[in-house]
């Protein structure tokens, strides 16, 4: 890819924060500095999304996120938890179009970070949620 901007940061086109490095993956802190630490894994193949990963890929990028997590606890002792999010796709949140996982270290409840889970559960009769979830299960790819 010519034009993304994390492939730049891999190929040093452009500077970053390095903080872990192999020949899979390349890790850099976020610009935003959403809370003190907020990394960027990403793999160095471009890939757009989770939904272009080969598994291969997939398993040795995802197997990268506890290393760098736990040097994240070391570093900075007094966090009190983590996020690790991933997004995919525009309308889930996806700005740049080379997959990344955000690891966002938590300090407390106004740290400037949060989440919000809906509560649909009382939508969903149980033969819904069945039929859902095989719906699902026949596209799993074996």
């Amino acid at each position: 890819m010519t034009d993304c901007i994390f492939c730049k940061i891999i190929n040093r086109e452009i500077p970053s924060y390095k903080v872990y490095e192999d020949d899979k993956v390349y890790a850099f802190l976020d610009i935003t500095q959403v809370t003190k630490g907020h990394t960027l894994l990403v793999p160095k193949e471009h890939v757009t999304d989770i939904f272009e990963y080969e598994p291969t890929l997939a398993g040795e990028v995802f197997a990268r996120v506890p290393k760098v997590a736990r040097a994240l606890e070391k570093a900075f002792p007094e966090m009190d938890g983590l996020n690790i999010i991933n997004n995919n796709k525009e309308l889930a949140y996806q700005s740049v179009f080379h997959s990344h996982i955000h690891l966002i270290p938590r300090y407390g409840k106004t740290d400037d970070f949060s989440i919000h889970f809906g509560n649909n559960q009382g939508i969903y009769s149980s033969e819904e949620m069945q039929e859902i979830a095989e719906k699902i299960m026949k596209q799993v790819e074996q």
